[in-house]
């Protein structure tokens, strides 16, 4: 049976996007939503790699660990919560891979070099990278590769930059996860510290690596037409957002991404090379169901045992300030250092913050900072295991090399958080 639904995988998971549109006009669809994300976990669990099943594994059977131990002592959230936290994560996340159907085309084998051409590298990858994500970096990573690696000042330049446009890009994991764990966030007013952080950490990455380390680079030749999707999508969305607030980000990501990714698309025929995305390619999003839903449960977990002992989880007394944001996000960003998703991270924390009503644009900000940050730094987050994993970089010179990046950028995080929202 597992075998014969392993055939449709990718029609299942087509099928989450859909319904998640679908529920914004009947809410009871959530329940099959739902159902259906689940289904795709059991059907694929054995085809994971064994790393991500023990991560999701850890994070399963301890928030139902913490579930059982709520429940013992009279606390339960609910099954509604339970399986379906995290759960508006995921059709974004598949909005999103649809764009990588407008991958530009590869160019010429004229590879240009020097500083300028590390800046355009790196402006290319956050811009692009902030739309169409993950995909960015094998497109940069495969054409700048030599023998199967990158150098290092191209392996940093790239991840750093790619990671920075979690500060600010709506198409990002990351927003998905400061939206649904800072419910009120405001996405406009996170925007432009966003913007500053992740200009500065391309300037300094440059500075590093051109000026400092005066490293020979040899860059991706960024050109303006690879740069009109992936920015008529980011301008559609934002727009979309300012004059139609109660859609929500989500959704107009989910509505917007797919079918303006078919209709911008580069390979012919549309149809045939559809259908092998969707019967293929889309499934390169399981590992995310997995992560997301499991990660969910233990998030629900943890939250059911606060509830238990709401004396020492609680902050009472206690205001959400710039000392609090700093002692926070260093945290957070230690923990994705070692390699602790920061999805994992922000939902411990969130449920500890929240009843302090702090001002949820800059509680957005706080997780939004430490994602760019963790993910960017670390050889053990899903960018660092990329790079190591196909291009052969060396985890301890990724982490050699991004230690004092992680520390200049949260000390800026920290004072732009100070003056931009007191």
């Amino acid at each position: 049976m597992i075998s014969y639904l392993q055939r449709y995988t990718g029609w299942l998971i087509l099928a989450t996007l859909i319904i998640f549109i679908l529920s914004r006009f009947n809410s009871g669809l959530v329940i099959l939503l739902a159902a259906i994300a689940w289904l795709v976990v059991i059907i694929e669990w054995f085809k994971l790699p064994l790393s991500s099943r023990k991560q999701a594994g850890i994070l399963f059977i301890a928030g139902i660990a913490g579930l059982i131990f709520a429940a013992a002592n009279g606390v339960f959230l609910g099954w509604n919560k339970i399986l379906t936290q995290n759960l508006q994560l995921l059709p974004m996340f598949i909005a999103v891979s649809f764009l990588s159907l407008t991958n530009p085309v590869t160019p010429d084998a004229n590879m240009p070099k020097g500083k300028k051409t590390m800046l355009t590298t790196a402006a290319g990858t956050n811009i692009l990278g902030a739309v169409i994500n993950l995909s960015i970096l094998f497109v940069f990573g495969d054409r700048l590769q030599r023998e199967n690696t990158l150098t290092k000042s191209q392996a940093i330049l790239l991840a750093r930059s790619f990671c920075a446009a979690a500060w600010w890009s709506p198409f990002f994991i990351a927003a998905g996860v400061a939206l649904t764990y800072a419910p009120d966030m405001q996405y406009h007013r996170t925007m432009i510290p966003g913007l500053i952080l992740s200009a500065v950490a391309i300037c300094y990455s440059v500075i590093e690596f051109g000026f400092v380390r005066k490293s020979e680079f040899t860059g991706y030749p960024v050109r303006m037409e690879s740069m009109i999707v992936p920015l008529v999508l980011a301008v559609t969305v934002i727009v979309g957002h300012y004059f139609f607030p109660e859609t929500g980000m989500i959704m107009l990501i989910c509505i917007v991404a797919p079918p303006a990714a078919i209709l911008l698309m580069r390979n012919r025929p549309r149809l045939f090379h559809l259908h092998d995305f969707i019967s293929n390619k889309i499934t390169s999003t399981i590992s995310q169901f997995v992560l997301f839903l499991t990660a969910g449960v233990f998030s629900i977990g943890i939250t059911s045992v606060i509830n238990v002992y709401p004396e020492l989880f609680n902050f009472t007394g206690n205001a959400f300030n710039s000392g609090m944001f700093a002692a926070i996000s260093a945290l957070l960003i230690v923990l994705g250092l070692i390699g602790v998703h920061p999805l994992v991270g922000i939902s411990i924390v969130s449920p500890l913050l929240l009843p302090l009503h702090p001002d949820h644009s800059q509680l957005g900000f706080l997780f939004l900072t430490s994602w760019a940050i963790s993910t960017g730094s670390s050889p053990l987050s899903g960018v660092g295991l990329v790079l190591t994993s196909r291009y052969h970089v060396s985890p301890s010179a990724i982490l050699k090399s991004n230690y004092h990046y992680a520390i200049i950028m949260w000390l800026l995080s920290n004072a732009i958080n100070k003056l931009y929202f007191g």
